[in-house]
Parts: structure tokens; sequence; C-alpha cells
């Protein structure tokens, strides 16, 4: 009997092994990736605050609902080879990768704890459930449920923009980037406003970018990364704030829907006048 548990065990390891075997030699494809898994980020050029003619600070929205974000809002759920903006950074805050600071400190100055991160990221209920020992009576139990991140639906960018007159040139870089998501009433599934998670230091993102594959709809065999996306500014968004002496966002002095608008694109126009009054022709 003990010989023939041996053997079985013996025909078990080996049935696994071989089935590993086979997994492993499985190509998904025609060929093997190693461009994006393996993606540096381009380095800032060295700027000088004597180089720095002019310079203004702007925060953006970026909605993941138009069309042209949507490589950034899907996969919902992870598959093989792609993951959501939103899934990358939770996932990198997560595993302590990338450092979380308080949602309306953009200037990076107050971390979140480990044990406010969990918060965020874990809704805690309570429920009703029938016991599975008798008497079966009901008993309130705890549930934790995770956070999912198909519920961010927008991101909030914080940019220099400037003008540097040692190469001439007008230059954007990220400052921060913020993941909103929004607040659903967990009794009737509405969505209820939204809710600013936390601030993420971008300069300290653009490494876990830039291996984070995001799918190209015109070629599927040149994948882009999120490093590219941001690099590239292949995103739609809208400016929401303009620095200023009262340090109030558009909405606060334009209470029309249509007038923010405007008054982002005015403040859009008047960038792109200045870098155009730069040049002599």
């Amino acid at each position: 009997m003990k010989k023939l548990c041996v053997v079985v065990m013996m025909m078990i390891g080996l049935m696994t092994f071989q089935s590993d075997v086979i997994g492993q030699n499985v190509l998904d494809g025609v060929y093997v990736k190693e461009h994006y898994p393996t993606r540096k980020v381009i380095p800032y050029t060295h700027l000088r605050e004597a180089d720095v003619m002019w310079a203004t600070r702007i925060w953006r929205k970026l909605d993941l609902r138009e069309k042209i974000n949507h490589p950034l809002y899907y996969p919902t759920e992870s598959i093989k080879n792609r993951r959501s903006l939103a899934q990358v950074i939770i996932e990198a805050v997560k595993e302590g990768s990338l450092t979380a600071y308080e949602p309306l400190d953009d200037e990076f100055t107050q971390t979140l704890t480990k044990a406010e991160i969990e918060r965020k990221l874990t809704f805690i209920d309570t429920q009703y459930l029938e016991s599975p020992d008798p008497p079966y009576d009901l008993q309130m139990t705890v549930i934790n449920e995770p956070f999912n991140p198909a519920a961010i639906k927008e991101f909030r960018l914080k940019e220099d923009w400037f003008f540097d007159r040692q190469k001439s040139v007008l230059e954007v870089r990220i400052i921060g980037i913020q993941p909103v998501a929004d607040n659903i009433d967990r009794s009737t599934g509405e969505v209820r406003g939204t809710t600013p998670m936390f601030w993420v230091y971008f300069p300290e993102a653009r490494n876990i970018f830039a291996s984070a594959e995001v799918f190209n709809r015109q070629n599927d065999a040149e994948r882009r990364t999120l490093e590219d996306i941001f690099w590239k500014r292949m995103f739609g968004s809208y400016i929401y704030k303009e620095k200023n002496v009262y340090d109030r966002q558009i909405s606060d002095y334009m209470l029309n829907g249509i007038d923010q608008l405007l008054e982002a694109e005015k403040i859009k126009e008047s960038i792109f006048i200045l870098e155009h009054d730069l040049w002599e022709y």
C-alpha cells in the first residue's frame, strides 16, 4: 500500500512538472516582448533658476471618460500585460514603492501612514448574516471590501510651465498627480460627488510608469507606456486653476460652467500667445 501511494505521488509530481514545462513553453504571441519591461525614463535636462525667464503653475483635470483618455482607464480589471493608471498607482502605493501625500497637500509635505492608506483603500461594512452553526441566528459580521480602481474616473495634474531662455523653448513639467474617486452611496449605488484620494509626486512615479504598458489603438506592435502618454502629452484635460494671489480655482469666480470652460481656454491661449510672441519672424 505504501509503495502504491509513493508511485501515485510520483506520477502526480511528474504530471505537474510536465504541465509547468508546457506552460512555460507557451508563447502568447509571435515574439517575446522586451522593450517596455526594460524601459527607462528620459531624464530631465538640467535647469538653472537664472535660465527661467517666465513661469506659471496650473492645475488640470483629466477626465477618463473622454475617448482620448480611455487607454488610461481600461482595463478595469488587470489582465496579463496591461493595467489601468489607477491600478498602477494604487498597487505601487500599497507596496510602498510610491509615496502618498495628503489629498489637500499638493506641496508634498504630509505623507499618509500605512493605516491611513489602508482606510482609503478598504471599505469596512457591517452586515447581519446567518450563522453557519445552530440555531442559525443572525449575527453582526464585519466585511472588508477592497477598493475598486474602476471608481477612479478623474485625475488632477499639477504642472509648471516655463520658458527656458538657454534653449529658447517653452516647456512643461508635471509635478504631481492625484486620483479622484466617485463617492458612491452604498445603499442606492448612486454617485454623490467625488473624493480626492491622495497626491503622488510625479517625478517619483516616472520609473513605475515607464514599465507600465498602455494599449495602442493604431498599432498593436508598438505598445506605449504610461510615461510615454504623459511625456508626449497624449491625453485630454482642461485647466481648473492657475496660480493667483487669492489661491482660488476658476469655479470660485466663474459660477457658470460655460464661463469656466471659456476661462480655462483663455488661460491656455495666453500661454500659447506668450510663446508665439517670444519669437520674431
